[in-house]
C-alpha cells in the first residue's frame, strides 16, 4: 500500500509527464482537475470530476496513462477512475488563493440580493474554464476573493452567450457568502430605476441604494449608450463607489475602446482597472461544457452524441445547452434513448442556422459603407447634399439602425450630430425603397454579406 502523500506526489509526477505529451487544451479540460486518491494491489485510482471526463479519460487517454504511470512507478498498474465530485477543472488556475477555498454551497432555490434576482446555479463551480476565458475567470475569482484592490473596475466584454453573467453571478454569490453588501442590476434595470426616482423625486433614495453597496455588479453597459440622464448618474455612482474602494464589475458586448457613443469620462474609467475578454470556445472546452451540463439535467448522453455537438455548435453556450435541452426533452417524451440519429434529428435546423454571427460595431458599420460606395467618412458625417453623399449617408443610418439598434438620436450624434428626425426620415426612406429599388436591395445585400464577414 502506497501512503497518501506518496500516492498524490506519483499522480502529479504523472502529470507532468502527461502535460508535455498532449496538447494544452486537451491537459487544461480533462487532467488538469483530476487527483490521486489511492493505490493499492497494484491498482491506481484516479480522482474526477464528473462521469463525462472519467468516460473521456478512460475511452481516449486510457493508454497514455497507462504507460506514463508504469514510466513513473516502474512497474505496471491498473487504473480506475473515481468520480469525487470535489475537484472541478473550473476552480484549478493559477490564482493560488482559490486552492484553498472550500467548495461552495449551493443554493436550493434562487436568492436575492438588493432586490435582484441571482441565478444560484451560476457558481465559479459549474464554470467550465478554458483557453477561451481562463483570463476572465482568474480575475472574477481573484475580485471575489479580494473585492476592491488590484482590479477595479473588472470590465469583462465578449459576445452573447459566452459566460459573462455567468461570471457576474458567480462574483456575486461568492461575496455576498463572506456578508458583504451587493447591487446587482442590468443596465435596464438600472436605467428603468434612474427614470422612476427622477419622476417620483426620489433620487436621493436611488444614490443611496447604489452607493451605500460593498460590490456594484452591472450587466450589458451597452444599453446606456444614448441615455444621457441615466450616464449621469451612473458617472456619478461610479466615482463615489471607486473613491471608497468598492467593487466594480461591468460587463458589455464589446471591448470599452468601441463604446464610440459614450461619454468620453465613463469610458475612460471604464478602461481604467483590468479588461479581460472572453472569445469562443475551443472544441476540447465545448465537449467539457456539454459533459458538465449533461451531468447537471441528470440524462446520459453518449460520447459520440456530446462530440458531435461540440463539433458542430461552434457559436456559444447558450446554443449548446439548448441542444442538450432539446434532445433530453425528447427522448423523455418519445421514452427514447439518446442517440447520434436523434440528435442529428432534433438539432438540424439549429445546424443549418450556422450559429449566431458577431455583432459589428457602429464604426465596422460606416467604414463597411464608405468603403463600399467610394465616400469618405467626413463626407457622411457631414452637410454635403450631392446624389451619392446623400444615399452613403442614408444607407448608413438604415444599418446603424437595422443591425445596432441604437437610438435614433445616439446614431444622429454618431454621424456628425444630426438630429434623430433626420435618421428616422433616412431609415423609413430606404425601407420604403427596398421592395422596389433592385439596385438599393443588391447594394443591402452586399453590404450585410460584408459585416457579416468581419
Amino acid at each position: 500500500m502506497v501512503t497518501e502523500n506518496r500516492v498524490a506526489d506519483t499522480w502529479k509526477a504523472v502529470l507532468g509527464k502527461l502535460q508535455i505529451q498532449v496538447t494544452r487544451p486537451s491537459y487544461d479540460t480533462w487532467l488538469k482537475g483530476t487527483v490521486g486518491l489511492s493505490c493499492i494491489s497494484g491498482e491506481m485510482v484516479i480522482g474526477v470530476p464528473n462521469a463525462f471526463v472519467a468516460e473521456m479519460l478512460d475511452r481516449r487517454m486510457h493508454s497514455l496513462i497507462s504507460k506514463t504511470l508504469t514510466d513513473v512507478l516502474g512497474k505496471e498498474h491498473t487504473l480506475r477512475f473515481e468520480i469525487t465530485g470535489s475537484v472541478s477543472p473550473a476552480e484549478h488556475d493559477d490564482v493560488e488563493s482559490a486552492l484553498s477555498q472550500p467548495e461552495e454551497r449551493q443554493p436550493a432555490q434562487s436568492m436575492t440580493i438588493r432586490g435582484t434576482r441571482i441565478n444560484p446555479r451560476y457558481t465559479f463551480e459549474s464554470f467550465v474554464v478554458g483557453k477561451s476565458n481562463e483570463l476572465a475567470h482568474a480575475a472574477s475569482l481573484a475580485v471575489a476573493e479580494s473585492p476592491g484592490t488590484s482590479y477595479n473596475p473588472l470590465f469583462i466584454y465578449s459576445d452573447v452567450g459566452l459566460g459573462k453573467t455567468h461570471l457576474l453571478n458567480s462574483i456575486g454569490l461568492r461575496l455576498s457568502a463572506k456578508g458583504l453588501s451587493l447591487e446587482y442590476a442590468t443596465t435596464e434595470e438600472f436605467t428603468n430605476g434612474y427614470i422612476k426616482a427622477i419622476r417620483e423625486g426620489k433620487t436621493d433614495d436611488f444614490r443611496d441604494r447604489y452607493r451605500s453597496a460593498d460590490i456594484l455588479l452591472l450587466d450589458d453597459i451597452q444599453f446606456i449608450i444614448g441615455k444621457e440622464q441615466t450616464q449621469e448618474g451612473f458617472f456619478h455612482t461610479f466615482n463615489s463607489l471607486h473613491a471608497s474602494s468598492r467593487q466594480i464589475v461591468i460587463t458589455c458586448d464589446r471591448p470599452a475602446t468601441h463604446l464610440m457613443l459614450l461619454e468620453d469620462r465613463i469610458r475612460s474609467r471604464l478602461t481604467g482597472g483590468l479588461v479581460v475578454d472572453i472569445q469562443r470556445p475551443d472544441l476540447e472546452t465545448r465537449q467539457a461544457i456539454l459533459g458538465s451540463k449533461a451531468d447537471a439535467i441528470g440524462v446520459h448522453f453518449p460520447i459520440e452524441v456530446l462530440e458531435f455537438l461540440a463539433e458542430k455548435v461552434d457559436s456559444n453556450i447558450r446554443d449548446l445547452e439548448g441542444c442538450l435541452n432539446r434532445i433530453s426533452a425528447y427522448t423523455q417524451l418519445t421514452s427514447s434513448r439518446v442517440s447520434l440519429e436523434i440528435a442529428e434529428r432534433c438539432v438540424n435546423d439549429i445546424l443549418h442556422l450556422g450559429g449566431a454571427r458577431k455583432r459589428v460595431s457602429e464604426i465596422e458599420i460606416l467604414e463597411t459603407v464608405c468603403g463600399y460606395f467610394a465616400i469618405d467618412q467626413a463626407s457622411v458625417k457631414g452637410k454635403g447634399r450631392d446624389k451619392p453623399t446623400t444615399l452613403a449617408r442614408q444607407v448608413a443610418m438604415y444599418l446603424l439602425r437595422e443591425e445596432s439598434k441604437l437610438p435614433l438620436s445616439a446614431i444622429g450624434r454618431f454621424l456628425g450630430g444630426k438630429d434623430h428626425t433626420t435618421v428616422l426620415h433616412a431609415h423609413q426612406r430606404i425601407s420604403n425603397q427596398i421592395s422596389s429599388n433592385s439596385h438599393l436591395r443588391k447594394d443591402l445585400a452586399n453590404l450585410r454579406e460584408e459585416l457579416a464577414r468581419l
